[in-house]
């Protein structure tokens, strides 16, 4: 007989319900419907971003909504064009989401163009139009609790701000959108699997592509590892294209992870974490998930983490000491502009972390560094820690910055005492 499924322990209740309202809050905040109806006025002062939309959703009769949160009988596709206001109008890393409609495209978001894909001819013709020279192909997965247009929207934000030379493909799964609906969405992205795999396949098929990027968040994560674990079970191996996978704030059992990344095997594609130890989001998941640590969570200086990871050669980039306007601290990579920039200068481009003389955490400490603010002509080395890369060359060189940062301050203090 299972007790106290209903009326969880007063410890525990302590702990989950503050989470559930941050994050009721959080996904209700910027949620207006309808905004996928084309505005006419759209192409003016924005710069738009062309998007081949792939989902098991059901559609809906809705045109503003295109399809909802429930599950679809068959894989449907669809070319969207998003306009972004001017970079004078707008914050990097933020959505700027209509107020009302029709969308103002000289402050807000809007849709330009929403164009049915009927058949594969036709996506290999949007392909053909889209791809840069490098003939990569960015695909972005997302998470728990999203909207249809709340992806679209994301993903454009993300393609813009990164400026990622890559033609952009989303692929959405069913979600109803709802904190309390974790377990739908969890058996939704278990549903899509093949779905997944489906245009994965065809897009490592098609000639014409070089080079294939996952980006895929939270419980998007689990979705894209099992779909590539799915392809090393089907043909022995993943594609050779598909090159790097990149998994945000993953919402993944470490041990489910550890056993899909064996299957996967080598050669395989290089991997790359973003985690967060503050990640609210994911503290809550650990709660309801039986207490097993989340990817997107640990500590990648811990052990048996920091062996492990060395091992596989996996990359782990440790945004915790990276403060951001997400309340729950779960959307870090799309939205700081740092973040989100890095991911389209280097790791799209198939980089490894240490592949240069200037190590990604060196760069990001830079830059988190530098936004120290002064007090009386003194930095304080508080204000902002640097971001851990998990790397051999970031750390041999860390120590080597923070000595200096240290040097700097130690001066400073100096030459104010000497004054």
């Amino acid at each position: 007989m299972i007790t106290g499924a209903a009326h969880p322990p007063r410890r525990l209740r302590a702990v989950l319900l503050p989470l559930l309202l941050a994050l009721s809050l959080s996904g209700c905040a910027g949620r207006p419907e309808g905004v996928l109806i084309p505005t006419a006025s759209a192409a003016g002062p924005g710069q738009e971003v062309a998007i081949f939309v792939a989902t098991t959703r059901q559609p809906s009769s809705d045109p503003g909504i295109l399809f909802s949160g429930e599950r679809g009988q068959d894989l449907k596709a669809t070319a969207i064009t998003v306009s972004i206001p001017p970079d004078a109008n707008r914050k990097v890393g933020e959505v700027q989401w209509p107020k009302r409609r029709p969308a103002d495209p000289a402050t807000e978001f809007a849709t330009v163009r929403v164009e049915p894909v009927q058949t594969e001819k036709d996506a290999n013709r949007w392909l053909s139009r889209h791809l840069p020279p490098a003939k990569r192909v960015l695909v972005f997965v997302h998470g728990f609790n999203n909207r249809y247009e709340e992806a679209v929207y994301r993903f454009a934000q993300i393609v813009h701000d990164s400026k990622a030379d890559a033609a952009p493909v989303l692929f959405t799964w069913p979600s109803r959108a709802s904190i309390f609906d974790y377990n739908y969405d969890k058996e939704s992205a278990n549903y899509s699997r093949d779905g997944l795999e489906r245009v994965l396949d065809q897009i490592a098929d098609d000639p014409q592509v070089a080079d294939v990027v996952v980006l895929a968040h939270s419980m998007g994560s689990w979705l894209t590892v099992e779909a590539l674990r799915q392809m090393a079970l089907r043909d022995g191996r993943v594609p050779g294209k598909i090159s790097n996978v990149i998994l945000a704030s993953p919402d993944l059992d470490v041990d489910v992870f550890a056993q899909q990344f064996k299957t996967i095997g080598t050669p395989g594609p290089r991997f790359t974490l973003f985690v967060s130890r503050d990640d609210r989001a994911l503290q809550l998941s650990r709660r309801i998930s039986g207490s097993v640590d989340r990817l997107g969570q640990v500590d990648p200086t811990a052990e048996p983490y920091r062996s492990q990871f060395e091992a596989a050669g996996i990359s782990v980039i440790d945004l915790t000491a990276l403060e951001s306007g997400d309340p729950l601290n779960h959307g870090k990579f799309a939205q700081s502009p740092q973040v989100v920039q890095l991911i389209g200068t280097r790791l799209l481009a198939g980089q490894e972390i240490a592949t240069t003389n200037v190590a990604l955490g060196e760069r990001l400490g830079a830059i988190a560094l530098g936004t120290a603010q002064t007090v009386g002509g003194v930095a304080s080395a508080t204000v902002s820690a640097p971001i851990a890369v998990f790397d051999p060359q970031t750390r041999r060189t860390y120590g080597e910055q923070i000595n200096r940062v240290g040097r700097s301050i130690e001066n400073t203090v100096i030459s104010t005492v000497a004054q």
